[in-house]
């Protein structure tokens, strides 16, 4: 058998590729074809495949926001694991991402993955933890007073100056790019914005959702989280769930999240190598996903 072969991902390899994700407990399909959709046409995005006789059997993704990257979507076929691909596949988007200068590299570690990432130089930089909770019927009352302090309006283009400036606080990236294809591609309605009452509409905090699913979600406080989850819960009911991924060092809002009500779910660990960044984990409430962010 011939050995694998690694490429960049072109708009072809995107249903094959998505295909063997699902197969391999890694999709569901529609969510994962329309990241590799998205991430084939955004330069700041590079999905690579491993290819043998034809046949995918490895993907990857790199994702540079300024002097951060991102490595993702690590994944390599049953029959292939053990005989070094999913590090051949790292290394190649670590190279890539070297050559664009990024200076410090990122990522989140399957349990699988993370010995082979610990090889590569990468160490821990916090846990990610998932709560849920279910929606709101469209009657239901809030239990807090409203605020007067902040109001959730649409979000719009003319938001996003705003919003990357207030996510790379959080972040310690340059996302602006990423901010714009997810608004650009996601269709009407994508996300919300928490405006400051009493600071002429500044932005406190957003949500931006993808097509894919997920949504990258933040907030300047707790308070303007909180109001962006709740906004999300009346719009999606009663029968479905709302989730939000923050890091554990963000100990006021797991103790707000559970005051509320919501439920821990999975946990991952965040990796990093390389530069130290300047960040704000206790903004961040959620995520596109763990290849971009």
């Amino acid at each position: 058998m011939a050995n694998p072969v690694i490429r960049p991902m072109a708009a072809d390899d995107v249903r094959p590729a998505a295909d063997l994700l699902d197969r391999g407990d890694w999709g569901p399909f529609e969510a994962r074809r329309s990241f590799f959709d998205f991430a084939v046409e955004q330069p700041a995005c590079r999905p690579i495949v491993a290819e043998v006789d034809g046949q995918l059997v490895g993907t990857g993704v790199g994702t540079a926001h300024g002097r951060v990257g991102w490595v993702g979507t690590i994944f390599v076929d049953a029959p292939w694991r053990g005989r070094g691909l999913g590090a051949a596949l790292t290394q190649a988007v670590i190279d890539d991402l070297d050559e664009r200068g990024c200076a410090t590299l990122v990522l989140v570690a399957t349990d699988l993955g993370r010995p082979l990432y610990e090889r590569l130089g990468f160490a821990e930089q916090g846990w990610y933890q998932t709560y849920e909770i279910a929606g709101l019927p469209p009657d239901a009352r809030n239990p807090e007073r409203p605020s007067t302090r902040l109001r959730v309006e649409r979000l719009s283009t003319s938001d996003l100056p705003g919003c990357a400036q207030l996510d790379a606080l959080a972040t310690g990236e340059d996302r602006s790019a990423i901010l714009a294809g997810v608004l650009a591609v996601a269709g009407p309605g994508p996300g919300w914005a928490v405006r400051s009452v009493a600071e002429h509409g500044l932005i406190e905090g957003f949500l931006l959702r993808p097509p894919w699913g997920g949504g990258a979600t933040i907030a300047r406080s707790a308070d303007a989280a909180m109001a962006i989850l709740r906004q999300r819960r009346g719009l999606v009911g009663p029968d479905r769930r709302v989730r939000a991924g923050i890091l554990t060092a963000n100990r006021a809002g797991v103790e707000r999240l559970v005051a509320e009500g919501w439920r821990p779910g999975w946990r991952a660990i965040r990796m990093a190598r390389g530069a130290s960044m300047t960040w704000q984990p206790q903004m961040i409430w959620g995520q596109f996903n763990f290849a971009v962010g």
